[in-house]
């Protein structure tokens, strides 16, 4: 995490009202703030799932989507994912799309810290292989979506609560790259 690094506070009804610095934001009293969710999908049609890594300050060890993240002030959702798929995985994507432009959740770590997010959650496709950083990835899987789809329903506390709410509601999450 760059020690810089700003996230985007909004209202309750989604608008920018101000920004706060990332390490200041999450906490037990998380204001509603503005991320992204993103799935990145093989040439096979598979799905990476990643687990997160034991240093993360929220839901370490846990399996979750392929990556995510908080936009800059005043960056595009396309800009913000092509950065952090280079910061999180060591990859570069393509064919970025959204899938549940409206999705927002609120949830809580075992340790008390709060996840309020405005959060869109996006495909994309990978160009060439994932090399994840240590501080942000534990380990990394390429999965089928149905099998990710199965094992979200019946262990769901083994994967990130937004990954167990996207799937969810995504009605194509068991379809693989097209």
């Amino acid at each position: 995490m760059e020690l810089s690094e700003l996230v985007v506070l909004l209202s309750d009804d989604g608008k920018p009202i101000g920004t706060a610095p990332k390490s200041s934001v999450h906490s037990s009293e998380t204001p509603l703030h503005l991320a992204f969710s993103c799935h990145l999908f093989n040439e096979a049609g598979e799905v990476l799932v990643t687990r997160r890594a034991l240093s993360k300050a929220t839901w370490p060890g846990v399996w979750t989507n392929s990556f995510c993240g908080h936009p800059g002030v005043d960056e595009s959702f396309e800009d913000t994912i092509t950065r952090r798929a280079v910061r999180e995985l060591g990859a570069t994507v393509t064919a970025i799309e959204p899938i549940l432009p409206d999705f927002r959740y609120r949830a809580v770590d075992a340790s008390g810290v709060v996840e309020n997010e405005v959060c869109p959650v996006f495909r994309a496709t990978l160009v060439g292989e994932v090399n994840p950083s240590e501080d942000e990835v534990g380990e990394f899987a390429w999965v089928q979506p149905t099998a990710l789809a199965t094992a979200v329903k019946a262990t769901p506390f083994a994967f990130s609560p937004w990954l167990v709410m996207q799937l969810a509601q995504w009605p194509g999450a068991t379809e693989g790259a097209h």
